[in-house]
């Protein structure tokens, strides 16, 4: 597709604009106009004091225009939405497809909701929304209720807190949607005692720092990948160094992705239990073993409901279950059946993720298509979740966006009230620093009284991590660098 701009320079909204509806599609932006089989055009009319956009698809040529109004808005941020909405509207009139974000494409809606919120007040930011984002009533709901859990949990965060990752990259097999940094077992096995051992280094080093720094840890969480890929050894090895090095006294929340029902055992999660983990993941994604079949998961419906029970025999009582609205060959009737599941089950927290197929995932790579434009029942899926959910008490408290998600949908949490998940809001929120550890680990450095981010980026894949360890380490320097010229500012 050829996306022409004339007389601007917003080419990364139009562009992003333009996936919603072309998740696919491979886009070159021009600064003229260059007709093709597929084409859009964006025009400024600054004489006229108007934007236009044509596209032209199928044979077919859809024109939308807008005028652009005088407000105390920044000017900018008035042109670049009304670019969008004539390439919205033309579109829309295309595919028949309204998407229920409209015109939005920021990664975390909700946070957006509450800067306007504190800066016009809740109704005019609804309507704003509405009527200059076009998003549906139901998404603004969505907002609306997110946004109580998301503020609640901020509210616990001071300028020199911080949460730790740990990356443990590691899968007993690559499922077909997966797109994070993770090597299945059977062929990386061989580099976890390597791997392990650097990266004990680096959490010894990383305590050091944040103590040096004054920072407060109040969240932790192991990710990956798997981690209870590990060995119950391994797990309690990494568990006990977090222990003997960090101060944790002010812990909000300390979380260990159980994640694959196939991983987990008795043994496991007594060591997770001793090692001080508050909250644990057990993810089935569906609860139909034909779908888990199909996405290449390794376990069934039953061994996610034992794994669970397993866990609350041992005394963990804050338990996350996730599941993907929109899996290939589920459908809306078979979502609902695992929600149910899911609910009877009982646990505090619901993660409710909607299919994205990035490019790395297995889908993506073999070009199966599981893109519909109209999302239909990727949209049903998600709205039984919430409903079902909220009425069993299991409420909204975070949510973030993905690109090429099917049928432009979100993922959202949901949590008993005294369960939200702290680390989930403080990463996506950007509230504080994340300090960062393992194979594919991002450290994110949040300024203490102010918005600055700078992030500092560990090697991707696990070999790359333990042969270049020595420079890995020496980027550590930069965290107490970024406070030093930080943190004595108010």
């Amino acid at each position: 597709m050829n996306l022409c701009n004339i007389n601007h320079s917003f080419n990364y909204e139009t562009e992003k604009l333009c996936r919603l509806f072309l998740p696919f599609e491979k886009i070159n932006i021009l600064d003229y106009i260059e007709e093709s089989e597929l084409y859009a055009v964006t025009t400024v009319l600054q004489n006229e004091q108007k934007v236009t956009a044509e596209l032209y698809i199928n044979g077919k040529e859809y024109k939308s225009e807008k005028n652009i109004e005088k407000t105390k808005e920044d000017a900018s941020k008035v042109l670049e939405r009304a670019i969008a909405v004539c390439l919205y509207n033309c579109f829309t009139n295309a595919t028949g497809y309204t998407a229920k974000w409209g015109i939005l494409t920021g990664v975390r809606p909700a946070k957006l909701y509450s800067s306007l919120v504190k800066s016009m007040g809740q109704t005019a930011a609804e309507q704003y929304f509405k009527d200059e984002l076009l998003v549906s009533s139901e998404k603004v709901e969505l907002c609306r209720d997110t946004s109580v859990g998301e503020n609640m949990v901020i509210n616990k965060s001071t300028p020199n807190s911080f949460s730790l990752y740990i990356s443990i990259p590691f899968c007993p097999s690559r499922c077909a949607y997966c797109s994070f940094v993770s090597h299945s077992v059977e062929k990386s096995q061989k580099l976890i005692p390597d791997y392990l051992e650097k990266l004990l280094i680096e959490i010894e080093l990383t305590a050091k720092i944040a103590k040096q720094n004054g920072l407060r840890l109040k969240t932790i969480y192991i990710g990956g990948g798997t981690p209870t890929t590990l060995s119950a050894e391994q797990l309690t090895a990494i568990m006990d160094c977090v222990k003997d090095n960090f101060d944790l006294t002010n812990l909000l929340e300390y979380t260990v992705e159980a994640g694959r029902p196939d991983t987990i055992t008795e043994e496991k999660l007594i060591a997770i239990k001793n090692g001080g983990a508050t909250r644990i993941s057990i993810n089935p994604q569906t609860m139909n073993d034909a779908v888990l079949e199909a996405v290449g998961r390794r376990h069934t419906a039953k061994d996610a409901e034992n794994a669970f029970i397993l866990a609350r025999k041992l005394g963990f009582n804050n338990i996350n279950m996730d599941l993907i609205a929109g899996l290939p060959s589920d459908t809306a009737e078979s979502f609902k059946s695992s929600v149910d599941q899911i609910i009877n089950l009982n646990p505090e927290n619901v993660t409710v993720h909607s299919l994205s197929l990035k490019r790395a995932s297995n889908f993506n790579k073999n070009k199966v298509e599981q893109f519909s434009n109209d999302g239909s029942d990727a949209s049903d899926m998600v709205c039984y979740a919430k409903k079902a959910l909220s009425d069993a008490g299991i409420l909204p408290y975070y949510m973030y966006r993905q690109s090429k998600t099917i049928g432009n949908l979100e993922n959202v949490g949901y949590a008993k009230k005294g369960f939200e998940g702290y680390y989930n809001v403080y990463i996506m929120d950007e509230t504080h620093t994340i300090l960062a550890c393992g194979a594919s680990a991002v450290t994110k450095l949040r300024e203490p009284y102010g918005k600055t981010i700078e992030r500092i980026f560990n090697y991707k894949y696990p070999y790359e991590y333990i042969s270049g360890f020595d420079e890995l380490m020496a980027r550590k320097a930069k965290i107490s660098e970024f406070y030093n010229r930080y943190s004595n500012k108010t």
